[in-house]
């Protein structure tokens, strides 16, 4: 006697189809992970590549690459805006923009001057001057820090005064804060010793890191195995005990 029971056609139906959608979805998640981790590799390699003129760069609009550039121009020094409390410090502290003026373009750069270590007390830290000058600046250019959840609305439109402070960056907001349009990413400045600014470079993927991802498709897999079980189990014989012979 076989020990399964013949199937209904719509239960065999039902259950490849739920055993194929998990297998595509885990496979994805993999397919999502190796492809952060590319990115990770890039973005790590990017520190020490070749320096790239920026007005070469933003012509071409690059895509999933993170080019180190050179580029002319001059500070904004009073239009300076706060990322509170980054994820990478321990004490309290911000991450400072400002916007930056290319030479002979029309829009604007923001660029990310680094981390300012706060003290404990939960006060902004005191900020530097920034010089009036042409400066010429190297770094990376890259995507502006996520957004994340958006909560109070636009923080930036209810502060008259700069700084300015908010818990996310938003380029749009900050777009339209400074009335005239900005590229779509950010400067991230290279490293200098002598700057008060932490500055380490890393590529914000907090919110679905590659191991992320690879647990997602772990689920993935295992909801497969499951409904390939639970098809067995609801479909296995039932033995029939024994009658004894009195």
């Amino acid at each position: 006697m076989s020990w399964m029971r013949r199937p209904a056609w719509w239960s065999v139906l039902l259950t490849a189809a739920g055993v194929l959608v998990f297998v595509r979805l885990g496979i994805w998640q993999l397919h999502r992970a190796d492809y952060k981790d590319e990115l990770l590799r890039r973005y790590a390699a990017a520190a020490s590549a070749p320096v790239q003129d920026f007005t070469v760069v933003t012509a071409n609009s690059p895509d999933d690459v993170y080019p180190r550039v050179r580029v002319q121009g001059r500070y904004l020094v009073d239009r300076l805006y706060l990322l509170d409390n980054p994820k990478h410090d321990d004490m309290g502290g911000v991450e400072v923009f400002v916007p930056f003026q290319p030479s002979h373009q029309s829009k604007l750069l923001l660029v990310d001057l680094g981390f300012l270590p706060g003290n404990g007390s939960g006060k902004t830290p005191q900020l530097p001057p920034l010089s009036t000058d042409q400066q010429t600046l190297r770094g990376l250019y890259e995507p502006p820090p996520g957004k994340g959840l958006e909560m109070g609305g636009n923080a930036l439109a209810q502060q008259t005064q700069w700084p300015k402070t908010s818990i996310y960056l938003d380029m749009d907001q900050v777009a339209a804060d400074l009335h005239v349009a900005l590229y779509p990413r950010v400067l991230a400045l290279d490293a200098d010793p002598s700057a008060i600014y932490v500055r380490v470079h890393t590529l914000d993927l907090s919110s679905m890191p590659p191991a992320r991802h690879r647990a997602y498709a772990f689920q993935w897999f295992t909801f497969a195995l499951a409904a390939v079980v639970i098809f067995v189990v609801l479909h296995r014989t039932k033995r029939r005990p024994n009658k004894s012979k009195s």
